[in-house]
């Protein structure tokens, strides 16, 4: 077999019209090498013929076995065909099969229309936030990305609970001014699983006249979109910075936010806010009725004057013990209405397990209980002799005799 070197040597003097023949004579190698190696139209390769190894005879077997599970790990298959060799050497051609048997799973390029639809997912940046409490606490961040320009929006929430993924949600939404035609997320709990939709979730996507997408497993490239920015904000945003509190990252996030979203985007040959005025004329308006999302509960005050939110207790005013009171919160509040009237306002706190008290509260109860604890003084005028006589006729005796 001739070297690469003369491969090219030989396909350079042929085409300068240097006869076969000579050629042949010149570098000592048959008239039939020459002509094979002009019509080639790729430099030689050398080729190892196939050998027999010791995992041949066990070959057919383990293709079975990868046949029914792709994915089967390589000890049990060793032990299921008996294999008393290297571990390593098994675990290599084990490797070496494998791919012929996964099913294939291929990727379309998706086009996203104006207007069409925004992906919706939850990052946890991997630094913990300082809480009210003292304590740090990895949060989760709210993404929704519009798919057509890139736009990004994002904000930080308490919990993944239902009440606060539709109120951070709503807030998104409201900064983008316009409605997605859909929303898309990737089976997200408090938002919902397969045909399963989350309490409240169907009356919110009714409201803003939108369509919920929840995709189906092993679909990732139907949200690759913000889950590429995910993983961009943990080595753009994340490396170098230290946050306060959830907001102190919201102020940092949303102020670096307003910068990226101004540069240019590889795949799209344009910034997010270039296209973006396209993108929210296409979409919807947002609806002309105030949406009442948030935490809802209705209880009846016991006598500690608290109620639960979450996991954290709030003070109420206590002259309301004992009553029906509404409890309601959203990402920033915590408010508690009796008949209408405020009893309590408190600002929501992230931390978990802790009891919000407001002094006034706390001074109303002393008094109460101070008031609650006098003895009822005996009101003037009231006599409480009574005359026997009354027994007599009660018991039908008048003067010591039966009537």
């Amino acid at each position: 077999m001739i070297t690469l070197e003369d491969w090219a040597l030989i396909r350079r003097l042929a085409a300068e019209g240097v006869p076969k023949a000579r050629i042949a004579e010149r570098l000592g190698i048959s008239r039939t090498t020459v002509v094979k190696a002009v019509k080639s139209e790729a430099p030689p390769r050398y080729e190892r013929r196939a050998a027999s190894t010791s995992f041949t005879p066990f070959e057919a077997r383990v293709r079975v076995l990868l046949e029914d599970d792709p994915e089967i790990p390589a000890t049990v298959i060793a032990e299921r065909v008996e294999w008393s060799g290297s571990i390593t050497w098994f675990r290599e051609n084990v490797k070496r099969l494998r791919p012929e048997h996964r099913r294939i799973d291929p990727a379309d390029r998706l086009t996203w229309e104006p207007g069409d639809a925004a992906q919706c997912d939850l990052w946890f940046p991997p630094k913990k936030i300082p809480l009210e409490d003292g304590t740090a606490k990895l949060l989760p961040v709210l993404v929704i990305t519009a798919a057509h320009s890139r736009f990004m929006l994002a904000r930080m929430i308490p919990t993944r609970r239902t009440e606060d993924l539709l109120l951070g949600s709503w807030e998104l939404i409201q900064q983008l001014g316009r409605v997605p035609r859909r929303l898309i997320w990737d089976n997200e709990p408090g938002i919902g699983r397969g045909k399963r939709r989350a309490e409240g979730v169907a009356a919110f996507m009714g409201t803003l006249a939108t369509r919920l997408v929840l995709l189906p497993p092993k679909d990732p490239e139907s949200k690759g979109v913000v889950e590429r920015r995910n993983g961009w904000f943990e080595t753009s945003f994340m490396p170098g910075r230290s946050f306060t509190s959830p907001a102190d990252f919201d102020d940092q996030f949303s102020n670096w936010l307003r910068r990226v979203n101004g540069r240019i985007v590889r795949t799209t040959k344009a910034a997010p806010t270039e296209r973006l005025d396209a993108d929210r004329t296409a979409m919807l308006p947002l609806p002309p009725i105030p949406l009442h999302l948030g935490w809802r509960n209705r209880v009846r005050l016991g006598r500690d004057y608290y109620v639960r939110l979450d996991t954290n207790d709030y003070s109420v005013d206590p002259r309301v013990i004992g009553r029906l009171v509404d409890v309601t919160a959203d990402l920033e509040r915590v408010r508690v209405r009796c008949e209408g009237r405020t009893v309590a306002d408190h600002a929501r706190v992230w931390a978990r397990g802790m009891t919000v008290t407001d002094q006034a509260h706390v001074e109303t109860a002393a008094r109460l209980r101070k008031q609650f604890q006098q003895p009822r003084a005996a009101i003037a005028g009231d006599d409480l002799a009574r005359d026997l006589a009354d027994y007599d006729r009660a018991f039908g005796l008048i003067d010591g005799e039966l009537d």
